[in-house]
């Protein structure tokens, strides 16, 4: 992983968080003794311990952590969850499949909100234009929706999946949490310092308009004593080995080739331009999705370092051609403003750019970088 990557520090050795957070699951962790807490801390004291209602919600994408997520939950801890999932920018049929799946492979019931459209584009470009992130809204709806039900609906416990600081690296306060709460949303949940309040007036969005995108208070998270869990932080993650598992109860892959960006074909398969948010990450820090996905790799034992820098070589950075043409289509924006935007995102200190301030690109169309040497 490169030092530009928000939030990742390296130690007097040279060796990042992430890495760290590797050896301390494969070596330090006592995932028995975990398991163990999990199932005396939580399932024994929310299982049928509600009066009749839901023992918790999951929030849901449809993806392969919600699978893994509910087949824990449900099909090993016997549990009886609440499924709730906030409809994606522009769900893919894969998505859509895959969504439709985990509600029947595992007998669950499934919330899907569905957001105002128009509210939500007007977001999304401003998201883009602002902050060089067209997900933005999806970010807060996916922590902010379930949370609200929960209050809602007297259901005390949230369930998610993995700690993404554990995953991908981030302050050890935050890699060694095993709960998700506000403070966690606004510094790791990706709103990149807008505020659901800023958009207010942005492009006619009134108060009003933004209501679930608006965290409980610490009032009403406390009247109804909701607590949101990691099971990343009890469960040994393995996105890999999980796939494997899921596929057995219907999880279906894309099968037609990886996913635009990366070199996988098990992630991110609900959203038509997913690769336009890992565009610009790429832009902006240097990498990309291929590169998340390799060093998991790598850390994992899959792939060795050489192969995993070669990779990445491969795949990241690659122009979003597909992603740029669904988000055109669901913006109402044009291809040189579009362009525009990701070029006033792009950190010309680790691009080449050609003396008058712009990028410069090779016969493909991608950003040149200018340090290509890897110690390898």
């Amino acid at each position: 992983m490169p030092n530009t990557k928000p939030d990742l520090f390296f130690d007097e050795e040279g060796i990042c968080d992430a890495c760290r957070s590797a050896e301390i699951k494969s070596a330090a962790i006592d995932w028995e003794a975990r398991k163990k807490e999990f199932e005396n801390a939580i399932v024994a004291k929310y299982k049928s311990k509600n009066s009749g209602n839901y023992d918790c919600i999951i929030p849901v994408s449809g993806g392969k952590d919600s699978h893994y997520q509910v087949y824990l939950i449900k099909e090993i801890y016997k549990m009886n969850p609440l499924l709730v999932s906030f409809e994606s920018s522009s769900r893919t049929e894969l998505g859509r499949k895959n969504l439709d799946n985990i509600k029947k492979a595992f007998g669950c019931d499934l919330i899907v909100f569905e957001k105002n459209p128009e509210v939500y584009r007007k977001m999304s470009v401003e998201g883009f234009k602002r902050v060089g992130d067209e997900f933005w809204p999806n970010h807060i709806g996916i922590f902010t929706v379930p949370v609200r039900l929960a209050v809602q609906m007297k259901i005390p416990l949230i369930i998610w999946g993995e700690n993404s600081q554990l995953e991908y690296g981030g302050p050890k306060a935050s890699r060694m949490k095993n709960i998700l709460d506000r403070r966690w949303l606004e510094e790791f949940g990706g709103l990149l310092g807008l505020r659901i309040e800023d958009v207010v007036g942005v492009d006619g969005v009134r108060e009003e308009d933004i209501v679930s995108y608006k965290y409980p208070s610490e009032v009403e998270l406390k009247a109804a004593g909701i607590t949101g869990v990691f099971l990343g932080y009890y469960f040994k993650w393995d996105a890999r080995k999980q796939v494997e598992l899921i596929k057995k109860y219907g999880f279906s892959v894309k099968e037609d080739g990886p996913v635009e960006g990366t070199y996988t074909s098990y992630e991110n398969l609900d959203e038509e331009f997913q690769s336009v948010h890992d565009y610009l990450k790429f832009v902006k820090f240097g990498f990309g999705r291929a590169t998340d996905h390799a060093s998991i790799d790598a850390r994992n034992g899959r792939m060795s370092r050489a192969e995993a820098v070669e990779t990445v070589k491969k795949y990241d950075g690659k122009f979003p051609a597909h992603g740029m043409r669904a988000f055109l289509k669901f913006s109402g924006l044009g291809e040189d403003e579009f362009r525009r935007v990701i070029d006033s995102f792009t950190d010309k200190a680790l691009f080449l750019t050609d003396g008058k301030g712009g990028v410069q690109r090779d016969a493909g169309g991608n950003l040149i970088k200018r340090y290509q040497n890897y110690d390898l």
